[in-house]
């Protein structure tokens, strides 16, 4: 019998295979629509999300079955997508009415404004659900709290100016740190503590490229991708650009634009030579050589598995990587965390132009909005909160290995060093208006990153290009406005309308606040900083430009005595400090 069973096995071994494949298939699709078919009464709600990093499926599963338990008759499914195809889908099931109940906004390359049209046509407004009390914090201290003001940021990342709503349940909060191999930094550099001062940094870096393994292969100081160059240069390198916010704020809100940098270009309020310019590419040349060749090439998975390897010592990413790090490095390496190195106060090039560390601004992300097709709007709503209550923020981020969202949450050890910086300095160099300015600019600065040409010739190259074709998406981007105020003048009747038919009076105001703020916002002020660029575009160009910030002398002594008396640290980027600016 066995004899004939053999041949038998051996001939016909592919179909066997093909065949228990599509078993194995058709067993898995009946038990998932076993799943997703509710018995009588019972209630299947969808959510559909990106984050595939380690734990996140599993704490959305662990809080599914917690909150099955307070509520027996819903039960939740995981829709779990990868980053690089979640745009193309969430748009196909939106589109197609097939859209998860509960969806993460994000994770693609929809653009701002598409999507503020996406939020308008297929979710629903979180404003009244946020503005009411948390009935899952019951007998903590944020008991009887609207649950917006439950969370560390206010919910102020989730607020949508242009639509005046709230329309996202944020869930965690982030931040990007260094990583480092501790085992191969003491191995390569005799160090056990990571360096924290730029020169100190460099040397470091230095020091590792100069070593060799056992088969002469060299080790790479940083593991970098495109993915990771943006962390670098948002965080050390752009905030060196800060200073052009002395020049460039024609609506003295705080920053630049890229607007605001094009008028100031073309009037000879800055311009390539500006020191704090300069410095700023001088950075990232120093940091680009530390990275692997062609890094530009290679997305985030090549840069981990370098640094997974043991070929890198140093890596950049955010908490959303911690987890999956220490993880691969389980057992055959140290992983440390360190934050970003600073130039020092003296230091030859950056001391004088350095203000202070980059500012971090508390923001929740991971953020979830419930679709307009969900059959069970306000169950959905409910396990949002639950999501979002003191305990189940904490416990869900807990198991993910994140920040928690939620004030008086407890955070991992672990995490402690991506407590962000409340005071510091931030980036005000955006180079780009339009299509044309944005590709010239990619091309030459993807040049400049893998050092086939420097800044001089970079900047020679782009800035004709810019102060031509800028002239015209500038005037583009006020088309653009135009031809949106008539959606926005809709949009404000349907506003106004809804505030003289509510009967309640709280809410009646809370409609008319929204009102006054979306015709302030979206009619009046833009025209207005429109208007007031123009008229400086038209102006004679000036001779010599100063700065839009002016301190009295008593203000002046009185920042002059904090330095002094250490209450802030030296450099922290307090206004007035430069000498290319204010009077």
């Amino acid at each position: 019998m066995s004899s004939a069973i053999g041949p038998f096995l051996k001939k016909n071994s592919a179909l066997i295979v093909v065949g228990a494949t599509f078993i194995w298939s058709a067993v898995s699709i009946l038990n998932a629509r076993h799943e997703a078919t509710p018995a009588e009464g019972d209630i299947v709600l969808r959510i559909g999300h990106w984050q595939l990093e380690a734990g996140v499926r599993e704490a959305l599963n662990a809080m599914a079955e917690k909150y099955h338990g307070l509520h027996p008759k819903v039960r939740i499914i995981q829709d779990a997508v990868p980053e690089v195809t979640y745009a193309q889908w969430m748009s196909t099931q939106l589109m197609g009415g097939t859209a998860p109940d509960i969806i993460e906004i994000g994770g693609g390359s929809i653009p701002y404004n598409v999507m503020l049209g996406y939020y308008r046509r297929y979710f629903l407004p979180m404003t009244v659900a946020v503005n009411q009390p948390n009935p899952y914090n019951k007998g903590t201290k944020l008991e009887g709290v609207p649950w917006r003001s439950t969370y560390k940021d206010v919910m102020r990342s989730v607020y949508l100016e242009e639509l005046q709503e709230y329309m996202q349940i944020p869930l965690a909060q982030f931040g990007v740190r260094i990583f480092y191999n501790k085992d191969l930094l003491k191995r390569l550099t005799g160090r056990t503590e990571a360096p924290r001062d730029y020169r100190d940094f460099l040397e470091v870096c230095r020091q590792i490229r100069s070593q060799r393994d056992a088969k002469g292969k060299p080790y790479t100081p940083i593991a970098g991708s495109a993915y990771h160059m943006a962390m670098w240069e948002s965080m050390m390198a752009e905030p060196l650009t800060y200073g052009a916010v002395r020049r460039a704020d024609f609506n003295g809100d705080g920053s630049v634009g890229n607007d605001e940098l094009f008028v100031a270009f073309k009037t000879g309020r800055l311009d390539f030579n500006f020191p704090p310019f300069e410095a700023k590419f001088r950075m990232l040349r120093h940091l680009t050589e530390q990275f692997q060749a062609g890094f530009t090439g290679l997305g985030r998975d090549e840069a981990i598995f370098l640094f997974a390897q043991q070929r890198a010592v140093f890596m950049t990413t955010g908490t959303w990587d911690v987890g999956s790090l220490h993880e691969q490095a389980r057992g055959v390496f140290k992983v440390g965390i360190m934050d970003f190195p600073v130039p020092a106060a003296d230091d030859p090039e950056f001391g004088a132009i350095s203000e202070g560390p980059v500012y971090e601004r508390p923001t929740s992300s991971f953020a979830f909005s419930v679709t307009r097709s969900c059959k069970y709007p306000d169950v959905a709503v409910d396990f949002l909160r639950f999501l979002g209550s003191q305990s189940g923020n904490e416990e869900l981020n807990r198991i993910m290995g994140w920040i928690p969202a939620i004030k008086g949450t407890r955070v991992s050890p672990m995490l402690e060093p991506f407590n962000p910086h409340l005071e510091g300095i931030f980036g005000c160099m955006p180079m780009t208006l339009g299509g044309e300015t944005l590709i010239k600019w990619q091309q030459l600065y993807s040049l400049f990153q893998v050092n086939q040409i420097g800044y001089l010739q970079m900047a020679s190259e782009f800035l004709p290009f810019y102060l031509e074709r800028g002239v015209r998406e500038l005037q583009e981007m006020g088309r653009n406005r135009r031809r949106g105020m008539v959606r926005d003048e809709q949009l404000l009747a349907e506003v106004r309308a809804a505030a003289f038919e509510e009967k309640v009076p709280r809410q009646a105001q809370s409609r008319w606040i929204r009102y006054r703020q979306m015709l302030a916002i979206r009619l009046l002020n833009r025209d207005l900083d429109a208007a007031y660029l123009q008229k400086q575009l038209d102006a004679e160009p000036l001779a010599n430009p100063g700065g839009f910030y002016e301190f009295s002398p008593a203000v002046v002594e009185k920042v002059r005595a904090r330095v002094n008396s250490k209450q802030l640290p030296v450099g922290s980027g307090q206004r007035g400090g430069s000498s290319d600016g204010g009077s």
